[in-house]
């Protein structure tokens, strides 16, 4: 049986160093030195312009809206082609801004809205009343925390959005966001997501959502089926500043 010695030896001549050649000191520092960017950079001017190319590959559906004209075309479209009689919305601030509610009653649509309550409220009786009209709506409309370029993904909170089943129970999700929101990197969105440092701060968005186009799986047979346990459409729409002005 080879001895401690036998042992070392051979680990010191299969790594190339001489018998007496005491092993390298390496630093902590360069032992967990931060990884570099796995992806290729994304320059700024393109970030949005990426994601739309992502998103597409996953089957999303991408649209930029240049004026309130362009959004209303664009929702108008989506919400006929899919004979929408209910949408339901949350209750982030962008959709406030622009009115989506009273415009969606204006073309006859129908819309439930998360009621604008605080944290700890979500049993409430209008909190009730809007989870039961997620499961009847053809379409749900939400914002967006932001979204992410390299892999096309729509990033919500809770905190913002309220309830973010309105991405995951109707069959066709649409997400409004601005040209600010949109990050290119994982590493961007987790550093900017509004979540605390320290431990007994309360934050009341405790859940965050990535969503990467409509729902799929093949699970069965290997056979790629969409919407199973999500919605099977996903639209972004990018909000450019002149809609809200």
């Amino acid at each position: 049986m080879a001895n401690r010695e036998d042992f070392l030896g051979r680990i010191r001549k299969a790594l190339g160093r001489a018998p007496d050649e005491a092993p390298e000191c390496r630093q902590p520092e360069r032992l967990f030195s931060p990884l570099g960017p796995v992806l290729p950079p994304i320059p700024p001017e393109a970030v949005v312009g990426k994601f739309e190319e992502e998103l597409q590959k996953v089957a999303g559906c991408a649209y930029r809206a240049a004026t309130t004209e362009d959004l209303d075309a664009i929702l108008r479209k989506i919400t006929t082609e899919r004979a929408t009689k209910l949408a339901v919305l949350t209750r982030h601030p962008l959709l406030s801004q622009l009115r989506l509610a009273d415009r969606l009653w204006s073309w006859g649509i129908s819309t439930a809205t998360w009621p604008q309550e605080g944290f700890g409220q979500g049993h409430s009786e209008p909190a009730r009343d809007f989870r039961e009209r997620l499961f009847a709506a053809e379409v749900g409309i939400t914002g967006v925390e932001f979204v992410l370029a390299e892999s096309g993904s729509l990033v919500l909170t809770s905190q913002t959005e309220g309830s973010q089943l309105a991405s995951l129970a109707p069959p066709v999700h649409i997400a409004l966001y601005r040209r600010s929101q949109a990050l290119a990197t994982l590493e961007e969105v987790l550093a900017h997501l509004p979540i605390p440092c320290e431990p007994d701060s309360p934050w009341p968005g405790r859940s965050v959502v990535f969503v990467t186009g409509p729902s799929r799986t093949a699970d069965i047979e290997q056979i790629l089926i969409r919407g199973v346990h999500g919605p099977k459409e996903v639209h972004a729409i990018l909000v450019e500043e002149a809609c809200l002005s």
